[in-house]
């Protein structure tokens, strides 16, 4: 009788005493049974695939991490992706994009590193120098259009993102203009630094085809 070599391995021994009949059953560390009309001994496996590991456990918790961010993005994910492979959707891009790129393991747990993650991706001319500032109103974002680089026209259009703290995404969009700066203020009275969670500035072309890379800009 010829068994593939794992097969082999795993065999401890072939009964053929007609006294024992037919063998299957499952006892301790041994399996029986009957292969080609021959009673077979075999070993179960000592040490069995672990499938809830702290490395499996970690790679769980960052692609939810990830994936929430996505969900909070609702379909301005969209706008950050438009030019991509076709078999791949803009959800599949990104978290190629984040994850693990954007996740920070050195403490116990991980955490999403904001500075890192991109929730746009592509080769037109973006904005510079981005800075938010908090005023009475809500946040005030000031930055240059980088309008006299090719490729960049006044139509294109600034998207704003900032999502609070366990709170919906606020979004401001305006044409990026033919002048040096931009200025967007986005209504959010009453807000602190400690409220925000997250804030993104990219550009799209203005028929949706072109986009920019995003820009993490901190509130303090």
């Amino acid at each position: 009788m010829l068994f593939g070599q794992d097969e082999a391995n795993k065999i401890m021994s072939i009964a053929q005493n007609p006294v024992m009949g037919k063998m299957a059953k499952s006892f301790a560390n041994v399996n029986t049974y009957v292969h080609k009309g021959q009673n077979v001994i075999s070993a179960k496996a000592f040490n069995r695939k672990d499938k809830n590991t702290e490395a499996q456990q970690s790679h769980r918790t960052s692609f939810k991490l990830i994936s929430d961010v996505w969900a909070s993005l609702g379909g301005f994910g969209e706008y950050g992706f438009p030019a991509r492979p076709e078999k791949l959707s803009a959800f599949n891009v990104f978290m190629q994009l984040n994850l693990p790129n954007a996740i920070d393991s050195s403490g116990d747990v991980p955490v999403i590193d904001y500075t890192q993650l991109k929730v746009a991706k592509g080769t037109l001319p973006g904005v510079d120098d981005v800075k938010a500032e908090l005023n009475a109103a809500g946040i005030s974002f000031t930055g240059d259009t980088l309008f006299d680089f090719p490729k960049a026209l006044a139509t294109d259009v600034v998207t704003v993102l900032v999502k609070k703290v366990n709170g919906a995404l606020k979004t401001v969009r305006q044409a990026r203009g033919d002048g040096n700066t931009f200025t967007v203020q986005l209504a959010m009275p009453g807000i602190t630094a400690a409220d925000v969670e997250f804030v993104y500035v990219f550009v799209n072309s203005a028929d949706g085809t072109k986009v920019s890379n995003s820009v993490y800009v901190p509130v303090v």
